[in-house]
């Protein structure tokens, strides 16, 4: 059980939870979509590195900000739930992005666009390089996200939002671009020789992100806990990601 501070309000269902949700997870399809669309070149390096990245890196850091608030303010039980939400909902994307490409095009839209455009827009999407790079790195990342927050909350009890939300975020997004630049490249999506470029960008760009805007976050975090009336804190939370 997690230990609520403050006692919750006598709403059943907190009031926002669902909007929460709704936000993370069309931020988790678009910038999938994105990832598979194009990939953006700065024109610079960084020690060396050439600093290039997915479209979906420019919106998938804000993932990670709504899921450090979900962790922060509902506790990692509800956290879990919006994140097996996500997970299943990217799924239900890519499946359908898969069935349109099988099916045949029309005559006219053959000639303005075509099966060969679909296949280089959104082929990654429907396919399994980015597919099962995108659920396994967000799969992975989500939960070592919330998992770190909630025990940093617990550590520090309750005290430097900011040290909770970065340092959470500087693990979940090493787990996330790794595991799906590695398996992106595995699949053959993008070639070995732009991993590190890949994650590398893909890390430090998230991460900085989640830094800039952590002055947005604590206003939604405090926001959201004087609205809701619940703060929890996950002491004697089972952190198995597969407990419901």
């Amino acid at each position: 059980m997690s230990q609520h501070l403050p006692p919750q309000t006598n709403h059943t269902t907190p009031r926002y939870f669902d909007l929460v949700m709704a936000v993370f997870v069309a931020v988790l399809i678009i910038s999938n979509v994105a990832s598979s669309a194009k990939i953006i070149d700065l024109g610079f390096s960084l020690l060396g590195v050439r600093l290039a990245f997915d479209g979906g890196t420019l919106l998938f850091p804000i993932s990670y900000i709504f899921g450090d608030i979900l962790t922060e303010v509902y506790g990692y039980r509800r956290a879990r739930r919006v994140i097996w939400t996500g997970f299943f909902c990217l799924g239900l994307s890519s499946l359908v992005l898969w069935l349109v490409s099988i099916l045949p095009g029309e005559a006219t839209w053959q000639e303005y666009a075509g099966q060969a455009a679909y296949t280089a827009i959104l082929g990654g999407m429907s396919s399994g390089g980015i597919v099962l790079g995108s659920l396994a790195g967000y799969w992975s990342g989500s939960f070592s996200n919330s998992f770190t927050l909630a025990r940093m909350k617990v550590l520090t009890r309750g005290r430097w939002l900011w040290a909770r939300t970065i340092g959470s975020t500087l693990v979940g997004e090493l787990v996330d671009s790794a595991v799906f630049v590695a398996v992106a490249c595995l699949f053959g999506v993008f070639p070995w020789s732009l991993f590190l470029t890949l994650a590398l960008t893909n890390y430090i760009f998230k991460c900085a992100v989640e830094a800039l805007m952590t002055p947005l976050t604590y206003l939604a975090v405090h926001a959201l806990k004087r609205s809701e009336g619940v703060d929890v804190y996950d002491t004697h939370t089972n952190f198995n990601p597969f407990r419901r």
